[in-house]
């Protein structure tokens, strides 16, 4: 077994499992339970299989309920604090990009406190602007909401940078908005570069890489991980699994085994985790138990993990620079147990039918 990660975990997979054909939920029972007695149920549940936890702010983390919550959490840390201005009505038109001034500026005020509240705790930001965007052509004037989503991030990114507070951006392609305006990597650098052309410090401005908005966009998990990590932009993970079209969030390791394998190698070569990054886990179980989708989540993630560290990397390396794929997997399945002893005997058998 190799060195472990800390991790940490999004309360939102232990909800009441609500969907728009059952908005009630699967377990419409949890739907009034308070936020310190949720984690209380989970921190129990799942025990020393986690390390900390990451709480949307202002819905479930706030200034009124952070001491219940810590008391709650033990010997657990609040690691993240997401935006959660995606479940607030009065953000139907978005928070940076509302055309409503007033609004606008009550997004930005609630993110700075935010800020404030990570910042007490050591926790970092995440944004993750799902409703910054767009549903119908026509609807928008590009580049005034670019400008106003762009601005309004600048402002928060300098204020957290003020703070000490680390902020990363996680993109999406679809959801709750449509047309999300971060909606690949590609557009979240865009971002990163346009808030750092207002003069703005982005040293500790990241990126947080959820596995299945990639699988979504049909971005190579190694591959945009090993080109972040290069960069010193890699600040956060959100691992999780799916069928590539919707945001599944499924339980990790379940869809998408090899990518998974994959960057768990290039996470291991560029020493992910000596800075104190950690793996997230953001699923959303709707009709299995939360708290063993989890645990089952996190025991899948090590094992891919201890996978991964028993690849001959050097024979990997020497075949990748050939571009020899068929050289690469031969490096990769032998890992797996697919060695030479395996092969001569699979070859037995097939003689034996013939």
């Amino acid at each position: 077994m190799g060195k472990r990660l800390k991790n940490s975990v999004g309360i939102w997979a232990f909800g009441p499992g609500s969907t728009r054909f059952l908005p009630d939920g699967y377990r419409s029972g949890l739907r009034n339970e308070r936020m310190f007695e949720k984690v209380k149920r989970v921190v129990d549940g799942l025990e020393d299989w986690v390390d900390g936890f990451e709480f949307h702010y202002p819905n479930e983390i706030n200034e009124n309920n952070v001491d219940k919550i810590k008391n709650a959490l033990g010997d657990k840390d609040i690691y993240a604090i997401p935006l959660g201005f995606h479940n607030m009505k009065e953000f139907i038109n978005g928070s940076f990009v509302n055309p409503d001034d007033n609004l606008r500026s009550k997004a930005i005020y609630l993110a700075k406190r935010a800020v404030d509240l990570a910042a007490s705790e050591n926790s970092h930001l995440i944004i993750w602007p799902g409703g910054e965007g767009y549903n119908y052509p026509f609807e928008v004037n590009y580049s005034e909401i670019w400008n106003r989503f762009i601005e309004g991030i600048g402002e928060v990114v300098e204020y957290a940078g003020q703070k000490g507070v680390a902020v990363f951006l996680e993109h999406k392609n679809s959801e709750p908005a449509r047309r999300v305006l971060m909606r690949d990597i590609g557009m979240t650098l865009f971002t990163i570069n346009k808030i750092e052309k207002m003069g703005i410090d982005v040293t500790n401005l990241k990126i947080n890489l959820d596995w299945q908005h990639l699988l979504m966009n049909n971005e190579p998990l190694a591959e945009y991980a090993a080109l972040l990590g290069s960069e010193g932009l890699l600040g956060h993970l959100h691992a999780n699994d799916g069928w590539d079209k919707f945001d599944d969030d499924f339980i990790t390791g379940t869809n998408n085994f090899i990518q998974s394998l994959a960057i768990a190698r290039e996470l291991q070569r560029m020493d992910y985790g000596q800075n104190g990054e950690r793996v997230g886990f953001d699923i959303f179980p709707l009709t299995v138990n939360p708290i063993e989708a989890v645990k089952r989540s996190i025991i899948h993630w090590e094992f891919i993990y201890d996978l991964a560290a028993r690849i001959d990397d050097k024979e990997l390396v020497k075949a990748q620079q050939n571009k020899d794929a068929i050289g690469a997997y031969e490096v990769v399945y032998e890992a797996l147990g697919l060695d030479k002893s395996y092969i001569d005997k699979l070859y037995d058998e097939r003689k034996k039918l013939s």
